[in-house]
């Protein structure tokens, strides 16, 4: 149910950021387009206490993004599984507790990902130009990103606690 509930909030992150990108681009904000899965991702590598259940996770939401955002295959896929266990390793599960640090994990962690989706891009890309053009957009894209976080920290949290919550009732109830 948990891994579930992840998801299906994933999904709607996704649907609600392609959205996002089509108000904010009209009026002049390119680029300021949140990563709104990224703040999930990092969540689940610092949250989660299964490492084979993040790391699925963390798959089956970069492929979304994937298949939504008509990326290529395996671009989302892979950064995102790479930042839930950079996020992992890095443990910032006590300093991920305020909203100036969850946004400031937020900006860091979007850097990341956008460095590593430009070299990417500038490696197998069939353009050699397309990330030159998408550069100029990285920290507006992150400061969006980071502005988004605390409020898909808040709802992740929920999920995690009621998840936690309803755990000891399954295992009573298959007693």
């Amino acid at each position: 149910m948990r891994n579930a509930a992840f998801l299906a909030f994933a999904l709607a992150l996704i649907l609600l950021q392609a959205n996002m990108n089509r108000l904010l681009a009209p009026i002049g904000l390119h680029g300021w387009t949140p990563s709104m899965v990224l703040p999930l991702v990092v969540f689940l590598g610092v949250h989660e206490p299964s490492m084979a259940r993040g790391a699925v996770l963390a798959f089956v939401i970069g492929h979304a993004l994937d298949l939504f955002a008509s990326a290529p295959i395996g671009l989302f896929t892979f950064v995102y599984v790479a930042l839930w266990w950079l996020a992992r390793v890095v443990g910032v599960r006590l300093a991920a507790q305020t909203v100036p640090t969850q946004m400031a994990f937020a900006f860091g962690f979007s850097l990341v990902q956008s460095l590593v989706i430009l070299v990417l891009l500038a490696v197998f890309g069939a353009d050699p130009q397309r990330p030159v053009e998408l550069s100029y957009i990285v920290l507006p894209h992150s400061t969006a990103t980071a502005l988004f976080a605390p409020l898909v920290f808040r709802v992740a949290e929920r999920l995690h606690q009621a998840a936690a919550a309803a755990a000891p009732r399954t295992q009573e109830v298959a007693r």
